[in-house]
């Protein structure tokens, strides 16, 4: 193990950048107001959010629900996904996608992972026929080839709906993620770019969709009290067919959130600079692969991946364990056994899949760790001269050339 005298890392890990005072504030005079609920309103909080944030991703509607696996349940349905539908999904992603998949019945296909970390494009050609919805899930904020992935979808008749719990800001050759797919789904969770501890936001620009999606929601026939509403017929199409599967978000946590958005650009550079600082000290480590990123996306440096690719996994588990003596704790997806958010398609014994080995030998080499804002930029170099130190010393003593 590390020995004494050794640079230590003491931050947490877990701690977010305080709530904006002026989120306080706001926060303050609804909870002052007593009307919390979005509809106890004319023209509340929620409903100023939802035009806000339409109008920061440039879609015509926006939604704010419950959570991001609401979104995604909602966005399901929304299209006309029901029990025994197949619908396409990343083998590396969150289990609230494939969760919100088996929610409405439906049943996950896996798609394959590259060493970008991205949905592997050819194995998606290759599946794009089995299902009629691909639940994309830009894991950690890994923004594949939109160009080519939209292509595949397209000519297959898949529609896209697209999972930017970790995109919020990003974009694919100047398109904001959210916008490629017929749906974007987003997460305001703690973790999230944007913090109300939990909630969601859905975007399109589908009338049909908005419609359905709003229904769904819960707006009990007041859906004129939406930021940004569909015409009237595209209700009265869906407004007696379509269920109340109650999701919405209360004023409160739109209180929080609007201050934010404002702050997001700011945020999202400031994420990605401490991206860059640990990126640049990986750089070079006998034995990591850094995750390069294209030129053509703009990501949001929230997390940082590397791969061990081809380690085993006592050399892997000692990496983690000197991390941690020396406080910097890492995240690995190839566990035997799944940890905290680390399960992957394997994990998810609902949804069986065939074996992939590609993607296998991928997921096992997977090392992943959070960058909270709360971390400097000389932090976030301590950081990763540890993981370099650390992960060089096992690959020597592992025999490695």
């Amino acid at each position: 193990m590390s020995g004494a005298g050794q640079e230590r890392f003491t931050g947490s890990f877990t701690q977010q950048e305080p709530i904006p005072e002026d989120a306080i504030e706001a926060a303050v005079a609804v909870m002052r107001s007593g009307r919390l609920h979005r509809y106890n309103t004319e023209d509340g909080e929620v409903a100023a959010l939802e035009r806000e944030f339409a109008s920061y991703t440039g879609a015509k509607y926006a939604l704010a629900v419950a959570s991001g696996g609401y979104a995604m349940g909602a966005a399901l349905r929304a299209v006309g996904i029901g029990p025994g539908d197949k619908v396409l999904t990343n083998a590396f992603t969150l289990a609230p996608v494939p969760g919100a998949i088996a929610g409405v019945g439906a049943v996950p296909v896996f798609v394959g992972v590259s060493e970008h970390l991205t949905i592997d494009l050819d194995d998606l050609a290759a599946k794009a026929g089995e299902a009629k919805v691909l639940m994309l899930s830009h894991m950690r904020g890994h923004l594949a080839d939109m160009d080519r992935l939209m292509q595949i979808c397209n000519e297959a008749g898949v529609i896209v709906i697209e999972d930017c719990a970790h995109t919020m800001g990003a974009a694919w050759r100047g398109r904001m993620s959210g916008r490629d797919g017929l749906i974007g789904c987003y997460s305001v969770q703690t973790y999230k770019h944007m913090n109300a501890g939990e909630g969601g936001l859905l975007i399109t620009d589908d009338d049909d969709v908005a419609a359905r999606a709003i229904l769904l929601s819960g707006s009990y026939m007041l859906y004129s009290r939406h930021g940004t509403q569909p015409p009237e017929e595209a209700f009265e199409r869906a407004k007696y067919v379509t269920p109340n599967v109650s999701g919405r978000m209360d004023n409160l946590r739109a209180a929080i959130l609007r201050p934010q958005l404002r702050r997001l650009e700011a945020q999202c550079a400031a994420w990605t600079a401490r991206y860059r600082a640990v990126e640049d000290g990986l750089h070079g480590t006998p034995g990591l692969t850094v995750v390069e990123r294209p030129e053509e996306e703009r990501f949001v440096g929230s997390s940082i991946q590397f791969l061990l690719l081809d380690w085993s996994d006592e050399a892997v588990g000692e990496v983690l364990s000197r991390c941690a003596a020396r406080g910097v704790h890492l995240k690995w997806f190839g566990g035997a056994e799944p940890e905290g958010f680390t399960s992957r398609y394997d994990s998810w014994h609902y949804a069986p899949s065939a074996r992939m080995p590609t993607s296998d030998r991928v997921l096992r080499g997977i090392v992943d760790m959070r960058l909270p804002l709360t971390f400097t930029l000389d932090d976030c170099a301590l950081i990763a001269r540890i993981i370099r130190a650390e992960v060089g010393a096992v690959w020597q003593g592992h025999g490695q050339d």
